[in-house]
């Protein structure tokens, strides 16, 4: 064989071998955690190596390597996310339903104080520049910026519409999904600023949104079955993909160039970075009806969601059109898909 055609190989394989990996995504474990309570957003603490998933009233700290309930951090109305400000030796986890973010203590789990954030806190993330906490609200069309060592809030920046998840690029500023307006914002982490905006048509009510540093690629899922990949630089999409219905969540692995839709009709939708402007279905993996938000770690390139089984969903009413079905007692659990 020639020079040329062995290249030629060695390249092939490096393009095929992440869609590889990818294809053999399958479920290896489930833990039953119980309990009452909807949820929301998974976090890991990759120092910890435990698991933090909001539950209605609580955060539930799991064990990540042996799915056990180590502790609940009680205390939240309507618990939406959680992130970690290791610098500070502090937690943070949004309660939507009073519009706080509450710190708590990493070591102790002991909550340490109540800062006010806004309306309907929901996504919330830790940005490494301004070594602050910035919580997503909802009603409030704003994020709020809270210091990481009093729990305080230090401002907001007004967004223009419904925020819902967003990412830190690591140079200072923020990106976020505006779930109404069908967009995504860039603002200023210390200015507290706006610095632009651009439509990510044909997504509608984009939900969970991850980033490529590498590529300067955001990834936006959105509720009409649509991720869109935008050109961070450019602030313009570049590219779509098909996804299943009901996402919530999207994470991104740098290794493997590959990015990850959670999909609550029981489905994760793999998807394939084949070049910045280029995206490949590689996989659907089954889960479990309701699984809708996840996380990924990048040590491992394991990836957890989250749900329980349910019952028949109670007769529509005009006052309660789209009634969802109950979660039944003691079924909620934690899913482990690996490569």
């Amino acid at each position: 064989m020639s020079t040329r055609a062995l290249r030629l190989l060695s390249l092939l394989s490096l393009l095929l071998a992440p869609a590889a990996q990818a294809q053999g995504y399958h479920l290896t474990q489930t833990y039953t955690l119980g309990g009452d309570g909807g949820w929301d957003y998974l976090a890991l603490d990759t120092l910890g190596h435990r698991l933090f998933i909001a539950r209605s009233d609580r955060i539930m700290v799991v064990d990540q390597e042996k799915g056990t309930l180590l502790a609940e951090i009680p205390g939240m109305q309507r618990a939406h996310g959680v992130a970690f400000a290791y610098d500070a030796g502090h937690g943070f986890a949004t309660s939507g339903g009073d519009g706080m973010a509450v710190m708590f203590d990493l070591k102790t789990l002991q909550v340490l104080h109540r800062g006010t954030a806004a309306d309907d806190a929901d996504a919330i993330l830790y940005e490494p520049v301004t070594k602050r906490i910035f919580t997503f609200n909802g009603d409030a069309h704003s994020s709020t910026a809270i210091d990481p060592v009093t729990g305080d809030p230090l401002g907001s920046v007004a967004l223009g519409g419904q925020p819902e998840f967003g990412v830190a690029a690591g140079d200072g500023t923020v990106y976020v999904n505006i779930e109404d307006n069908g967009e995504i914002v860039q603002f200023d982490a210390a200015k507290l600023t706006v610095l632009r905006r651009w439509s990510i048509a044909p997504c509608q009510a984009p939900t969970g949104l991850a980033l490529d540093r590498a590529h300067h690629r955001l990834f936006s899922v959105c509720r009409n079955q649509v991720m869109t990949v935008s050109d961070a630089v450019a602030g313009k999409v570049v590219t779509t993909a098909p996804i299943g219905q009901g996402v919530d969540a999207t994470r991104f692995d740098p290794a493997t160039q590959m990015a990850f839709a959670s999909n609550g009709e029981g489905s994760i939708t793999v998807v394939h970075e084949v070049t910045p402007d280029s995206v490949a279905i590689v996989a659907t993996v089954a889960t479990k009806r309701g699984a809708r938000t996840m996380e990924l770690d990048l040590r491992t390139h394991r990836l957890y969601t989250a749900t329980g089984d349910f019952g028949p969903a109670p007769t529509a009413t005009p006052a309660q059109p789209r009634s969802r079905p109950p979660l039944l007692p003691g079924t909620f659990g934690v899913l482990v898909l690996e490569p």
